[in-house]
């Protein structure tokens, strides 16, 4: 099974991807004139003005959600993994496609929020729908659909629920060994499976509402703790900081682990963290309720830096601080640098357990562990929203009996089947289902630029309007000669409706909607 996921991967994950996700990101930073960086206050603004409705969550919710999906194992495990495969300069490729994918989430978010829909009390939308309604082939979309909603409700759930595990077995020991269908596995790394499991199938029997309002409340409080204590790490060796970026950025281009492994590991684990271009952040983007699309294309884009320059950074700069890690080089057993023991996993968390622990003992092991568990845990609701969307895409063509209770059983087993089995294997086929995404949805954003350029013109539309001044935001999608863009189609005309009516009564106010 091993042999065959990292075949697999060995495809998806080739040269080519590489540099399609940092050209996708340089190509969006150079069109849109580096809105990631001219929008920046903008971004800040709209981050805590959202509003939120019976049919939508606020901004700052589905930024929450797309953060919890963002903000996970790849934060802590993932970076070890780039440092320990990549070296230190795998860190600074992190950096590149963080910055240069904040362009890339702008404009997969807003193709987002201009083709949603609303179903069942509530909207809809991601790349399946704008590959259908902007390019017009739904073939393409369905294909991506099928894929996200494997990677996303079976392939992925693991590699979080495995990290979970890892982290609690280093922190408080094995337990007791139980032979099980899984094979001879820890009682520790089965009771961590079996709570996540119930408390998984607790909110996601509770819908999209219950899943945003958790997120809402655990991700702030996770990653502010989170990179509160790296703060303090790095104050205790505020004199080692100059040289550990001269290492990060000095390695980036002399390697020691190769140009190939730095800057395929750094993006590799830098898509993976922030999911730029990956096509899951679209998913929460729209289910936000905005005046334009635009607005909440750029929430989104803000979200990258929170993720990787802010998250990832704290996990890197305390594993190289601390020297709490390996690199690996070519061949087995064979190590660049090794600071710690031949058997410690890159895949794992125990890079950074080790890190805080040499810092606070006796803190670190368990402060990681708790750490992983909301990171981890938060990051599978989000896997399963946005696998639940897909599936409602599907059924809109399929009425399939029973699929979103089989999704929920489906995500569960996968859960608890991550939770107990080896990293390698989660990992790799984690690493599958983004790569299978990536390539799906970047292709797909790429085509639709030079079809129509609806993200574009939804951009120049509402600088235009930000110059103007207006008191209130609208979104005309045909004046701008966006098509199937029905959602707003309709939300304009209810407004211009409600308008005229209002203009009929003698004396009314205007209503702001």
């Amino acid at each position: 099974m091993q042999d065959l996921v990292n075949t697999l991967n060995g495809l998806v994950w080739s040269p080519a991807l590489i540099y399609l996700c940092l050209g996708a990101g340089l190509f969006y930073s150079i069109v849109t004139r580096f809105v990631q960086v001219r929008h920046f206050g903008e971004m800040c603004r709209l981050l805590f003005s959202g509003k939120k409705s019976e049919k939508g969550i606020s901004s700052f919710q589905a930024l929450a959600v797309s953060l919890s999906g963002r903000v996970g194992t790849g934060n802590i495990a993932g970076v070890a993994a780039a440092i320990g495969f990549g070296g230190p300069g795998a860190v600074f490729w992190m950096w590149m496609v963080a910055f240069l994918g904040a362009a890339t989430a702008y404009a997969e978010s807003t193709l987002a929020q201009i083709y949603k829909e609303e179903d069942e009390g509530q909207y809809r939308g991601g790349p399946a729908y704008y590959i259908e309604k902007a390019m017009g082939q739904k073939w393409y979309a369905w294909i991506f659909a099928i894929a996200t909603v494997l990677a996303c409700g079976l392939l992925l759930p693991g590699v979080q629920s495995n990290s979970i595990g890892n982290a609690v077995e280093t922190a408080f020991g094995a337990g007791t060994m139980i032979e099980t269908g899984f094979g001879l596995i820890s009682s520790a790394k089965l009771l961590t499976g079996t709570v996540l499991v119930l408390i998984l199938g607790f909110i996601i029997f509770g819908g999209v509402k219950r899943i945003s309002r958790f997120a809402e409340i655990v991700v702030p409080f996770m990653a502010l703790g989170y990179i509160i204590v790296a703060c303090v790490i790095v104050a205790m060796n505020i004199e080692q900081v100059p040289g550990i970026i001269a290492l990060i950025v000095g390695d980036a281009f002399s390697p020691m682990a190769g140009v190939g492994a730095a800057i395929g590991w750094g993006v590799k684990r830098g898509v993976y963290s922030n999911e730029a271009g990956q096509g899951t952040g679209p998913h929460a983007a729209a289910a936000a309720e905005v005046d334009h699309p635009a607005q909440q294309g750029l929430v989104q884009s803000f979200s990258i830096y929170i993720d990787t320059l802010f998250v990832c950074s704290a996990t890197a700069f305390m594993i190289l601080i601390t020297g709490m890690y390996n690199v690996h080089g070519a061949g087995e057993g064979v190590f660049l640098i090794q600071n710690m023991g031949a058997d410690v996993a890159a895949n794992s968390p125990a890079f950074t357990q080790a890190a805080i622990e040499s810092m606070m003992p006796g803190v670190g092991k368990p402060f990681v562990a708790l750490a992983l568990f909301f990171f981890s845990f938060t990051t599978i609701l989000a896997y399963y929203y946005i696998a639940e969307t897909n599936v409602a895409y599907i059924r809109r063509t399929i009425k399939v009996p029973g699929a979103m209770f089989v999704l929920k059983v489906g995500i569960m087993a996968a859960t608890l089947y991550g939770a107990v089995k080896t990293a390698d294997l989660a990992w790799g086929l984690g690493d599958l289902g983004v790569g299978l995404m990536a390539w799906l949805n970047i292709i797909g954003i790429l085509i639709i630029f030079f079809a129509v350029r609806p993200a574009m013109a939804s951009l120049k539309d509402y600088e235009d309007q930000q110059k103007a001044g207006v008191s209130e935001y609208v979104f005309d999608p045909e004046k701008l000669g966006i098509k199937n863009a029905d959602y707003w189609v309709k939300r304009l005309k209810r407004r211009q409706a409600t308008a005229q009516n209002e203009m009929d009564v003698p004396g009314a106010v205007p209503s702001a909607d």
